[in-house]
């Protein structure tokens, strides 16, 4: 991989500050490692029956605490 070496004295101007944080910007993504396809298939399965298993816990809890909030207070 090459690395890029940018420039640490401050450009002249807006226009310049704004270059240098989109050069930046370019060359931090340029070293994320991007998921494969399954891999994000398996991540988005995952995130979404964790969070159908949270819903569910609530939903349960939340059924519980009106019957006896209901039961108490009639």
């Amino acid at each position: 991989m090459s690395e890029e070496i940018v420039s640490t004295e401050e450009p002249k101007g807006i226009f310049g500050r704004i270059s240098l944080f989109y050069r930046q910007i370019i060359s931090e993504l340029a070293k994320v490692v991007w998921p494969t396809r399954k891999q994000l298939t398996t991540y988005t399965a995952v995130v979404l029956v964790f969070v159908g298993f949270v819903i569910l816990v609530v939903s349960i809890f939340d059924l519980i605490l009106t019957r006896i909030t209901f039961w108490i207070f009639g």
